[in-house]
């Protein structure tokens, strides 16, 4: 889907999964940056697996989005039947090539891979989808590849997930060739939008930006770990690799961390939110001379509004701003919020955000709560105004098994709140400082393990039942917000960032590719 009128955009923003359909900090960030620099025209390239998915949107344009349109991956392949289509010989050597390195290379894929791709989305643009899925050669490619790695496995289940694995990027591969110019392409992740990203950068010769605020690779391990749609035998991966995991299971993540190699190679510069993301992101192929960190910022002058409307005692309440998914670890805030109660009868568990997203999870929250007895102590709020909700809060609390650097937080510590967080992404040292001088502000609550009820509820109960603590928390989360991570330093970032890419690009594309 496409507005009526199309103008030619400064940025274009790729969004997998995130902005405008989905409410949680990657979108508001997106849209913090959007309506921070009005300068600059924004076109915005939606995509999703499903559309049953992302039925509204959450989020009204600002009037700088001069362009937006919506793809759904499972509905944008249209095969014709089946009859038998011939590859030319170089386009299938090509293909070879790539599959190789998606599939086995551990290695971040140099420059002149990136000419072959070039070269192989020329050939494309000559060809019809259907000779990709229907001709002998490929034919021939998939069924050597299984005999290869798991004869053991059933041939349907690995046809089918290497079918399931390559449809979404020839469907990318769609999509790319009618998408608006752009003067620089902007994507929020790695993964499929990396991709397009990387095919955009390619087709048009204009710079590729990415920025990261969890490392998506890592985050889509931890899905695949879980998933059950993954059919497993007792074929493993070939030996050196974890020898608990699936064939299929480890080709899926191979896939997506080679995805992510492919986008990092193809990208001016890389950017995440804090310095050990931007060591992850090295590791996983960006070039270290250009990934950065620049963190998020948020609205100073409207959040400090909201300390005067604190009580004059510390609200016994435990505040989780976060999606009822399993990546918040929901169950753990749950359980802790019981173990508190137990101590300080009069604690209570506010879950304030949405829990549509992940329904059957969200289901075994709801008995979890009833099961150990908490309906009057845990209360699933959906989504509220956080300015309602800040005030009332005495501790903002994140159960995350993944975070990148939570804006949550650090609204909560401009409006007076201190957080208590598991040990991910950033939130150590957003709680406790970045550095020496940092450190000397003191920490701004307290960090517990991962999956740890007990943990959580004892910290819980520390700074609750000590006024002396809470407010020296509470200082030190204000002086570091204020110091470090104002909106206004966010944007000027930005601003400075894409200023250098829009102007690498005036005498060329400077990549090789």
């Amino acid at each position: 889907m496409t507005n009526n009128k199309i103008k030619k955009a400064d940025i274009c923003l790729l969004l997998e999964g995130t902005y405008p359909y989905v409410r949680g900090g990657v979108s508001s960030w997106v849209h913090q940056l959007i309506q921070g620099l009005p300068h600059y025209q924004f076109a915005l390239v939606f995509i999703g697996a499903s559309r049953e998915h992302y039925a509204d949107m959450h989020f009204e344009f600002p009037s700088n989005v001069c362009h937006f349109e919506k793809h759904f991956l499972n509905e944008c392949l249209d095969l014709k039947p089946p009859k038998p289509y011939h590859l030319d010989e170089e386009i299938l050597v090509e293909l070879k090539e790539i599959y190789t390195f998606l599939t086995e290379s551990k290695q971040v894929p140099p420059i002149e891979k990136l000419v072959n791709i070039k070269q192989l989305l020329l050939h494309i643009n000559e060809l019809k989808i259907e000779q990709f899925f229907y001709s002998p050669q490929v034919w021939q490619l998939i069924t050597e590849s299984y005999r290869e790695n798991c004869p053991e496995q059933s041939f349907n289940d690995y046809f089918w997930t290497i079918r399931a694995m390559h449809s979404p990027l020839l469907a990318l591969l769609d999509i790319a060739k009618n998408i608006p110019e752009a003067d620089c392409y902007h994507t929020i992740s790695t993964g499929y939008a990396g991709i397009l990203g990387m095919f955009l950068k390619l087709i048009q010769n204009k710079p590729l930006l990415l920025s990261e605020h969890g490392i998506y690779t890592k985050e889509r391990q931890i899905d695949l770990y879980q998933a059950d749609w993954i059919k497993e035998t007792n074929q493993y991966f070939k030996a050196g690799l974890d020898d608990h995991i699936s064939y299929l299971r480890r080709l899926w993540m191979q896939f997506f961390e080679s995805l992510g190699r492919f986008t990092y190679s193809a990208c001016h510069t890389t950017v995440t939110l804090y310095e050990q993301n931007r060591l992850k992101q090295i590791d996983l192929g960006a070039r270290p001379e250009q990934a950065v960190a620049i963190p998020n910022g948020v609205k100073l002058e409207h959040l400090t509004t909201l300390r005067a409307k604190r009580g004059k005692t510390i609200p016994p309440v435990l505040c989780l701003l976060g999606r009822v998914v399993p990546i918040k670890d929901i169950k753990t805030y749950i359980r802790a919020v019981g173990l508190l109660c137990q101590e300080l009868p009069e604690a209570e568990g506010w879950i304030v955000g949405p829990s549509e997203e992940e329904e059957e999870y969200a289901a075994e929250c709801y008995a979890l709560v009833k099961q150990l007895g908490l309906e009057e102590k845990v209360k699933f709020l959906g989504f509220q105004n956080i300015d309602d909700i800040l005030p009332k809060t005495g501790l903002l609390t994140l159960s995350s098994i993944s975070e990148g650097q939570p804006l949550v937080i650090l609204e909560g510590f401009a409006a007076g709140v201190p957080s208590l967080a598991t040990d991910v992404g950033s939130c150590r040292e957003l709680i406790e400082g970045s550095n020496e001088e940092d450190r000397q502000r003191g920490k701004a609550g307290a960090i517990v393990p991962l999956a740890n009820p007990q943990a959580l509820a004892t910290e819980a109960m520390a700074l609750l039942s000590d006024e002396k603590r809470w407010y020296a928390a509470q200082a030190a989360g204000i002086a570091r917000v204020e110091s470090l991570y104002s909106e206004q330093t966010f944007l000027e970032n930005y601003q400075r960032l894409y200023q250098k890419v829009l102007n690498s690009d005036k005498g060329g594309n400077e990549s090789p590719a």
